[in-house]
């Protein structure tokens, strides 16, 4: 199995819980969403080209594409932007369950 095949497993439970969240009145703010992204996405970047650089983490040539941004292959990044989706659909849906606060 690749990590493409991997990954888009996680990215459509990702697009999923996010459908879910926008098909119950949540309007995210894209620019918010965009910008958290952006930031992630620069982080994981940064941190994943250090535990690979410095050989903690390896992967199988044979099960990526190839492409690598820096050391790091571009699949790593999947998670990134499933968890962008999915962290402020669930946070978004597990506030509204709870009481506002006076």
């Amino acid at each position: 199995m690749t990590y493409w095949l991997l990954n888009v497993w996680f990215l459509l439970a990702a697009g999923v819980v996010f459908g879910v969240a926008m098909a119950l009145s949540w309007r995210p703010r894209w620019q918010a969403v965009a910008g958290a992204l952006g930031i992630v996405l620069l982080l994981t970047a940064i941190f994943d080209n250090m535990i690979i650089g410095f050989g903690i983490v390896d992967y199988d040539p044979e099960k990526i594409s190839g492409v690598r941004i820096g050391v790091a292959p571009v699949e790593d990044f999947a998670y990134t932007v499933a968890a962008a989706l999915i962290i402020p659909s669930v946070w978004e849906w597990l506030g509204r369950n709870t009481p506002e606060s006076p």
